[in-house]
């Protein structure tokens, strides 16, 4: 059986945060298995929100209760499990 990964949604980043600087925010979760902030494909600037993937159920949890609300930069970061992808057909 394939172990799937948590995915967390990361709201409410700071412009300056890209993909290196969401994993640091995570680096103390070893299961933390990549990083990735949404970017706008027209300014290439970031969407204000991104992802991180667990490979450990419980660390992701762990990182919800202990990452949501904490200050980065003046903006208290959102932190929660992501939701699936929905078909917008």
């Amino acid at each position: 059986m394939v172990n799937k990964l948590k995915k967390l949604y990361i709201g409410n980043l700071p412009w300056s945060v890209d993909n290196t600087k969401l994993a640091e925010l995570f680096q103390k979760y070893p299961s933390v298995t990549s990083a990735n902030v949404i970017m706008d494909r027209q300014t290439n600037r970031s969407r204000g929100f991104g992802f991180v993937e667990f490979s450990d159920d419980a660390e992701a949890m762990k990182a919800v209760e202990e990452m949501n609300e904490t200050d980065i930069e003046g903006r208290k970061l959102v932190v929660n499990e992501a939701r699936p992808l929905q078909d917008n057909r």
